[in-house]
């Protein structure tokens, strides 16, 4: 399904603007069903973003809010997403949100895996919002080209909600919704910034087996692509 593209002449510009955009979902979500459920990426580039998102006016205390993935690490590291999401989102009056971390205390990645998608399992899916990332490498969420579940991790046909991810380019082992549920997201966002991250994306567009063109492909929906250099 061909993607909508929203570029904008700066960074802040766009936090703004898909602020703006995510914020309008969530709002409507809780109209229509009186509860909003989002998946957030990490790494650098959302900070802006979620510091704009949090002073949008929203219901926060009926939102539900988790992570498109997360390394296996505590929250006190400073490569743990979730750590991410609090310093930046989880502020004002949007900590009234809940906020369901997928790092779990556990001797394994598999065990954590296991315990986050018992805590995920009885959430109101699918997804009102899922605003995902990319790395120049083409992987999204943690769906790294080098993963070693990787078809599972791109079945479509999933049941399901998160697994845990083994790859030397992940730095670390991971947890990630699978594409199943990510595809599903009634408004499904690619933020990337930066030269590197367009021409990444040109590829994927252009036929390139990278596992952010899975995801495009297999969305239910037009996905929204924000850049900006």
């Amino acid at each position: 399904m061909e993607p909508r593209r929203h570029d904008f002449p700066s960074r802040d510009a766009l936090a703004q603007a898909l602020a703006d955009a995510v914020a309008a979902r969530l709002a409507a979500a809780v109209e229509a069903r009186g509860a909003a459920f989002i998946a957030l990426s990490g790494g650098t580039t959302p900070a802006r973003f979620l510091a704009a998102l949090a002073r949008r006016d929203l219901d926060w205390g009926k939102v539900t809010v988790t992570l498109v993935d997360e390394r296996f690490v505590p929250p006190s590291s400073p490569r743990s997403n979730a750590a991410l999401v609090a310093t930046n989102l989880m502020t004002g009056k949007a900590a009234a949100a809940r906020f369901l971390p997928l790092y779990q205390e556990a001797g394994s990645v598999e065990e954590a895996a296991a315990l986050a998608g018992d805590a995920l399992r009885p959430l109101p899916w699918p997804l009102d919002v899922a605003v995902l990332g990319m790395g120049a490498d083409g992987h999204t969420a943690s769906f790294f080209p080098d993963a070693l579940n990787l078809a599972a991790l791109l079945d479509p046909a999933s049941p399901r909600d998160l697994l845990p991810v083994h790859a030397p380019g992940a730095g670390e082992p991971r947890l990630t919704l699978t594409l199943a549920r990510i595809v599903e997201a009634r408004f499904l966002a690619l933020h990337i910034e930066g030269a590197d991250k367009q021409a990444t994306l040109a590829r994927a567009l252009g036929g390139a087996a990278l596992p952010i063109a899975a995801v495009i492909e297999a969305a239910r929906r037009p996905v929204d692509i924000y850049w900006a250099p």
